[in-house]
């Protein structure tokens, strides 16, 4: 019986140890919310008095759309205005609208009108239905290939401007052209869709010039995960059958080929008939892509009325945050190989915002641990090293060190998108 209380003396002295660990932690959990909610509350602010005045600066006043170039070139008529960024900045100052961010003499609303009203006046081509890939500043078409990508932020942007305005225009836009994807783009036979069209709707096999964007012939992670963005929205708004069909599909292709249960499994391209490729821009895990995947899917079944799959998606949380996250400094660095921390150590403006989403989306699920400590982190080293401390807006890309690799903050590529709706959503949980 000499054995009992050195048992429970052991078992207390346990206590004594364990228990302080566990209420310096909550301790700790607790005060990240706190500098949290004190943070979103600052974001709003900038929102509202820098980041979104920077943008509406690229509103173009002679033709209408977006000049997105920084540093301007001598000539604005040398900037080129591409479907993807014109799409999203639509969509942006929509969402800004929505929230009641206007003033101080700028009215956001106006601004997504002028987008959309270059996008329906030169990019929607009449004839075959869709929307070209690019055109001058003035409006004629550079390039009219027709790429599932930029299709799908077209229609993520017009339900968009619909919720801000109530006009149905937008919304029968959006229809329409989903009704044409569905036609023209829906893989029949090995389900999914294709990915690159001439004007005319003629399948883009092989790499040729100007069907840009991911592998021409293959099938991407990237376009199906947007194409499931977009059908998220305009599902939500319309909610016919056919509707629901295409977004349970892409659900599922996702779900199934490109984003599997286990994230080291996450694949770039398939073949049309789903055989992985590998080698080349094939090859690795991209943790931005996977955290984006992470909670759009969340998003998606919400939508859909489904149960909220928390496993699934903490599976890829957790492991960005183990493979793909800087511990010491804070942010998501670029690209890694299965099963190895990350090689490509670079940090990307879109891959910080989609992490502080997921984070921010993470902390409404029923194992938000300690997620607060890495979103801080995340948005500690984005405000020392990738955030323009006149307006705001992030630098495109950073060192694993935080030196700035690419000053400009609009481009071809990069608009109103990734980042105004990851503060926005950070913003609305916790302020």
């Amino acid at each position: 019986m000499t054995h009992m209380p050195l048992r429970k003396h052991a078992y207390i002295g346990l206590l004594c140890t364990w228990i302080p660990l566990v209420v310096s932690s909550l301790a700790a959990e607790q005060a990240a919310k706190e500098s949290l909610t004190e943070r979103a509350v600052a974001f709003r602010t900038q929102l509202q008095t820098s980041i979104l005045p920077y943008w509406h600066a690229t509103v173009d006043t002679e033709y209408g759309g977006f000049l997105l170039a920084d540093p301007m070139p001598v000539s604005p008529d040398q900037v080129e205005k591409q479907v993807v960024t014109q799409a999203r900045m639509l969509w942006g100052f929509s969402h800004a609208s929505i929230h009641g961010w206007d003033g101080a003499g700028r009215d956001y609303l106006s601004a997504a009108r002028s987008g959309y009203a270059f996008l329906m006046d030169f990019f929607h081509d009449r004839q075959h239905g869709g929307f070209y890939w690019s055109t001058d500043r003035s409006g004629r078409v550079l390039n009219d290939k027709k790429i599932l990508y930029g299709e799908a932020f077209v229609i993520y942007a017009l339900v968009e401007f619909y919720r801000a305005t109530g006009d149905t225009a937008p919304l029968n836009h959006a229809l329409a052209l989903f009704q044409v994807l569905q036609a023209k783009t829906r893989d029949d036979h090995h389900g999914g869709w294709r990915e690159h069209f001439h004007r005319n709707w003629d399948y883009i096999s092989q790499p040729t010039e100007g069907a840009l964007v991911e592998l021409p012939g293959h099938k991407s992670a990237n376009a199906h995960l947007h194409w499931m963005e977009a059908l998220t929205e305009l599902y939500q708004v319309v909610g016919t059958p056919d509707l629901r069909r295409a977004l349970k599909e892409a659900l599922s292709v996702n779900r199934r080929y490109f984003y599997p249960r286990n994230a080291d499994h996450a694949c770039f391209h398939r073949t049309i008939d789903w055989k992985r490729v590998t080698g080349g821009r094939s090859e690795g895990v991209s943790y931005g892509h996977n955290v984006e995947f992470a909670w759009l899917m969340l998003r998606a079944q919400e939508v859909l009325g489904e149960a909220l799959d928390w496993d699934y998606f903490r599976r890829y949380l957790d492991h960005a945050l183990a493979y793909g996250f800087d511990r010491e400094r804070g942010g998501l660095f670029t690209l890694g190989m299965p099963g190895k921390q990350a090689h490509e150590r670079r940090k990307v403006w879109w891959c910080q915002s989609e992490m502080v989403a997921a984070l921010t989306y993470a902390m409404r699920g029923p194992f938000a641990g300690g997620d607060a400590q890495p979103l801080q982190a995340t948005l500690d080293f984005l405000d020392r090293h990738m955030t323009d401390p006149v307006d705001g807006v992030y630098y495109s890309a950073v060192t694993e060190e935080g030196v700035v690799q690419q000053q400009g903050k609009a481009n071809w590529w990069k608009g109103m998108y990734h980042d105004v709706r990851a503060l926005v959503m950070f913003v609305s949980s916790f302020d």
